[in-house]
């Protein structure tokens, strides 16, 4: 598991300004229940032209709900111009630093504020610059450079942990790792490592992954996940209520379950479904 601050436990156990806002003046939303983590950040001006309150709904980890709880904290009284000059190295060092596997949380609050913001003006959304690399989570070579270049990141683990690039089937990681050797002018072979435990301890975190992270989003849709097997990096589910049979049952298991086990517990898992 993850070393977390005290700061990013307590804004996760007891998150501060949840919900939404009606008629907000600002909203914007990132990511999506897909690729298992989605994000809305409402906000509304006083007289003044500064945040009066600010508000967000969340389906991620920890530190998603954490990351999202300090923003609202962070933008409450500014003024948008003062607002948008917060990073997501802010919103991290916010909450005394965050585990790097985890800084694409604090990316989702920056890209959400930055949405808001450009709602409230009427900027229309821009399309991402760039030919898509990761077509699990529509992440563009020109946002992995960027990346790379501002933070640098030399390992697709780094990538993955800034952006979620990399994090789902896998099969851009070729791709990520030329745009690093084309940054840095030589190659650099870092791969990702596949965390280390015993078969006991990756079957009790792939359980506790399943019912805190998996089993609620889809309980609200009157579906269901059981765990049958694990074999090696294989995982062997059964699908139930709405889910089994649905048309986008292997979407929900590879983009949703499979990228948020390979997240949570080891980068190697490939999840698959049994019959009944």
């Amino acid at each position: 598991m993850w070393e977390y601050t005290d700061k990013v436990k307590e804004h996760f156990l007891n998150p501060r300004n949840v919900g939404a806002i009606e008629n907000a003046d600002g909203v914007g939303e990132v990511g999506s229940l897909a690729c298992g983590d989605a994000l809305t950040l409402y906000f509304k001006l006083d007289g003044d032209g500064r945040i009066q309150d600010a508000k967000f709904l969340t389906f991620g980890c920890a530190s998603a709900i954490a990351s999202s709880s300090a923003l609202t904290e962070m933008i409450i009284g500014k003024t948008l111009e003062e607002a948008e000059k917060i990073t997501n190295e802010d919103i991290a060092d916010f909450l005394g630093d965050l585990p790097k596997e985890k800084m694409h949380c604090s990316v989702m609050g920056k890209e959400a504020l930055d949405k808001a913001i450009a709602h409230y003006r009427g900027e229309a959304a821009r399309a991402p610059e760039g030919n898509i690399v990761c077509e699990c989570f529509g992440i563009t070579d020109r946002e992995i450079e960027k990346t790379i270049r501002e933070h640098r990141l030399t390992s697709i683990e780094d990538v993955t942990g800034y952006l979620k690039a990399g994090g789902g089937c896998g099969k851009c990681h070729d791709n990520i790792q030329q745009i690093m050797d084309d940054v840095f002018g030589q190659p650099v072979r870092i791969q990702p490592q596949a965390k280390k435990m015993t078969n006991i301890q990756k079957i009790r975190l792939i359980e506790e992954t399943l019912e805190r992270e998996i089993k609620p989003a889809l309980h609200q849709d009157g579906g269901d996940i059981e765990l049958v097997d694990v074999d090696g990096v294989r995982v062997m589910v059964k699908l139930r209520g709405t889910c089994a049979g649905c048309s986008a049952a292997q979407v929900t298991l590879k983009n949703v379950v499979e990228a948020k086990l390979r997240e949570l517990v080891t980068t190697d898992l490939v999840v698959e479904e049994v019959g009944a």
